[in-house]
């Protein structure tokens, strides 16, 4: 059933052309369920589902998923990194985006963001960044909050279940996925670095998708 939903997909995309080349092979997308949302769907991300799938699951826009992740490289590469905080809160957001920051040598907070971490200048772990890459605006949404308040521009990995309210872009995806997860930071990574000029090309880049993957017997954490 999955390969039958996936070839659909590859049809598609086939027959309506495909005019930039994907950061990565388009199977690559579909393997992960990169494309593959829920059950519910926010009002902001509506726009980002062609269609939904015969178990109710919305589905999202492959194109739409790589021309964002493209948006969102060129914001980070424009940035000193260490002027980038990268916030994850679930798992398998963790594990990933923890190896993106520490690589291309941004900010990163693991879990909940306690308040007054951009606001308060009198915390000994305050910080003024210049960009902020949420993992769930859900379980991250105090970063949100103090971003909105601090004028900070936010990138948001979204769920057609997540909120895109004061996000200034959002990258339509399956962010409750490990493989989904991993393969998203592991090409934020690799092409930031490549559009920074720290790489010229991909076999540069010495990390494996599965560096950012968490391990299988790791247990995502439960929504609060």
């Amino acid at each position: 059933m999955a390969e039958e939903k996936a070839e659909t997909v590859r049809e598609q995309m086939m027959q309506e052309g495909q005019a930039e080349q994907l950061l990565t092979n388009q199977n690559d997308y579909l393997e992960v369920g990169i494309h593959i949302a829920t059950k519910v769907k926010s009002p902001g991300m509506k726009k980002f589902i062609y269609k939904t799938r015969e178990d109710g699951l919305y589905l999202l826009d492959l194109r739409t998923i790589d021309t964002r992740l493209k948006m969102a490289i060129n914001m980070i590469a424009r940035i000193n990194p260490k002027e980038v905080v990268v916030t994850a809160s679930r798992i398998y957001a963790i594990v990933a985006a923890e190896k993106f920051a520490g690589i291309i040598g941004a900010q990163f907070i693991k879990g909940r963001v306690t308040p007054g971490i951009f606001t308060n200048p009198n915390r000994e772990d305050y910080s003024e960044p210049k960009l902020i890459v949420i993992s769930d605006s859900r379980n991250e949404k105090q970063a949100v909050k103090e971003a909105r308040m601090q004028n900070i521009p936010i990138i948001a990995i979204s769920d057609t279940d997540n909120s895109t309210k004061f996000a200034d872009l959002i990258i339509p995806a399956n962010n409750r996925g490990r493989k989904s997860l991993a393969l998203i930071y592991f090409l934020l990574t690799r092409e930031v670095l490549k559009a920074r000029g720290d790489i010229k090309s991909d076999g540069e880049f010495k990390h494996q998708i599965s560096d950012f993957e968490a391990k299988s017997e790791a247990r995502p954490q439960p929504t609060a």
